[in-house]
């Protein structure tokens, strides 16, 4: 099947989301659609996919106009659709899962059979590994998106449509999926590949189309660097590489031991964490999202509630205190989610870039705001973080994603810290903006601040990080240094301990002079995972160990 954009135009209100698209998808064809987050991409197949109908512009499948007035018409042409967020349901079997929509009877009952034969057919074509009995929510992620690529594949999919698969996978996932992208495509199927991972995009595409700001920009060929790439989204040179002098080392500035965090429902989502971070340190954490990562910042500046252990920040506790508290310590903090966390959409940028320090004799007298103070603060931030506003007036809910990012990040260095804690700090960023922020955290850890970083991005954990710990189901599978393989991360955040993976090298910070001067990529701490564990806690014996 040859698959056609032609011109296609797709308008909300006043909004152009895609504008005269033109592409062509080629039978055993893997076409990868790379552009900023933002920039039309979702939008477009939504529109191939029957989800939308484009305001201009026609599909075309073979030199054929069609038109889908929903997903069951694409489908019934052919057209398959993974989206990024699964649409399975959880408490359903691998079978029922699949022939949700898709039924087969036999008399007056379902047919389940034959959907598990044509799963069985399929799994073992692949190498899937999927049982059809399996209820989905006992899977692994990487295995439900397996679920979803075989429900496409039964409904006879010759083109398949990914939607940024590879944002909740590990990296041995990661790969996995990739060389099943290769194997579909020897086997007939055509790809549809979203994504903005350049790497990914590189190993495994054959056609590239760059899309900004839902135009196609560029069309080119694996070859292309990932410079070139970079710089075709963004519209400018852009270096991906963070230069950064060697860490500092010394004391430790904070100090973690046996931090544990409890849901409500009496889970454990944090499991019995050690770390250190020293101070002109970036330690970066690093797991598939869910892993207990936002625990482990929250705990640190007082936003969850059943929390024990210790962290202490220069010899100060922090369990136990309140937000404000922490914050007063010199803690910076950088939610997961700005929108939800970190900002006030409905108030100004001004107002946005005070808001943990409204309270300062800087910005206050009395119960009244200085409002001319705050105005001028706020043109000093906005100038010297590059943020893109009409005016510091303007509500922060009308920037891009990445200014808003930007004004949460100069709030939170705009003034002195001991600790920097940021959570996803490039999400929904665009790549123009992730190389300003990285500028920024460097430039902190520089000053001599305690860094903490969470990410779900590999090429940002190794563009940061001076030492590397990784999460998963809230235990530490080790600390390890940044030359660390990424087939190494990829066995640690699937959960094996870092003992298992490379070599123990343990950290003492009162005699090393820099975890950055141990390059060899070995761990420096497995708190969780190196310690023997008794039988009748399962938790960790002894004292941490340095």
């Amino acid at each position: 099947m040859q698959l056609t954009l032609n011109e296609v135009t797709k308008k909300f209100g006043d909004f152009t989301a895609n504008d005269r698209v033109s592409l062509t998808v080629e039978p055993h064809q893997i076409h990868c659609l790379l552009g900023e987050n933002g920039a039309g991409k979702s939008t477009l197949m939504n529109v191939l996919y029957g989800l939308y109908e484009p305001t201009s512009g026609a599909v075309e499948i073979d030199g054929e106009p069609v038109r889908f007035s929903g997903p069951g018409d694409a489908m019934a042409a052919g057209i398959g659709m993974v989206h990024q967020h699964f649409m399975l349901v959880p408490v359903f079997t691998v079978a029922e899962n699949v022939a949700l929509g898709h039924e087969s009877t036999r008399g007056a009952s379902l047919d389940l059979e034959s959907t598990r034969a044509r799963i069985r057919e399929i799994s073992e074509r692949y190498g899937f590994a999927v049982d059809p009995d399996a209820v989905v929510e006992d899977l692994p992620v990487g295995v439900q998106q397996r679920v979803e690529i075989i429900k496409a594949l039964v409904r006879d999919a010759e083109v398949l449509i990914l939607d940024e698969p590879t944002a909740v996978l590990t990296p041995r996932e990661t790969d996995e999926l990739l060389e099943i992208m290769r194997q579909l495509r020897e086997s007939g199927t055509s790809i549809v590949f979203i994504s903005h991972k350049l790497r990914e995009v590189r190993a495994v595409s054959d056609v590239i189309t760059v899309i900004r700001r839902g135009r196609v920009v560029a069309q080119v060929g694996p070859e292309t660097s990932t410079d070139e790439l970079a710089a075709l989204m963004v519209g400018r040179d852009v270096s991906l590489t963070v230069a950064k002098k060697p860490a500092r080392g010394g004391g430790a500035a904070l100090e973690v031991r046996g931090l544990t965090v409890v849901g409500d429902n009496g889970v454990v989502l944090l499991d019995g964490v050690d770390l250190d971070v020293a101070p002109g340190e970036i330690l970066a954490v690093a797991g598939v999202q869910g892993n207990g990562q936002t625990e482990l910042t929250q705990a640190l500046v007082g936003l969850e509630e059943r929390v024990s252990g210790s962290a202490r920040l220069e010899g100060r506790e922090l369990v136990g205190l309140g937000t404000r508290e922490v914050l007063g310590f010199g803690v910076g903090f950088v939610p997961e989610d700005r929108s939800t966390d970190g900002l006030v959409g409905t108030f100004s940028v001004a107002e946005n870039l005070v808001l943990d320090r409204y309270r300062d004799r800087e910005f206050s007298r009395g119960p009244s705001l200085r409002l001319g103070a705050i105005t001028d603060h706020a043109g000093a931030q906005v100038a010297e973080y590059d943020i893109r506003t009409g005016s510091v007036d303007s509500a922060v809910a009308t920037l891009s994603g990445g200014n808003q990012q930007k004004v949460v990040i100069a709030r939170e260095l705009g003034r002195p810290l001991s600790l920097f804690v940021a959570s996803q700090p490039t999400r929904g960023v665009d790549v123009g903006s992730i190389e300003f922020i990285h500028r920024r955290i460097v430039a902190e850890r520089d000053t001599g601040t305690a860094v903490l970083i969470v990410s779900t991005e590999l090429d940002e954990v190794y563009a940061l990080a001076d030492r590397i710990a990784v999460l998963f189901h809230g235990r530490l599978m080790g600390i390890v240094g940044p030359d660390t393989p990424r087939e190494a991360l990829g066995r640690m955040m699937a959960g094996e301990p870092a003992v298992a993976v490379v070599p123990p090298v343990p950290w003492d910070y009162s005699q090393q002079p820099s975890p950055s001067e141990q390059d060899n990529g070995a761990v420096v701490r497995s708190a969780d995972a190196a310690r023997p564990r008794s039988a009748a806690t399962d938790r960790p014996e002894g004292n941490p160990t340095a």
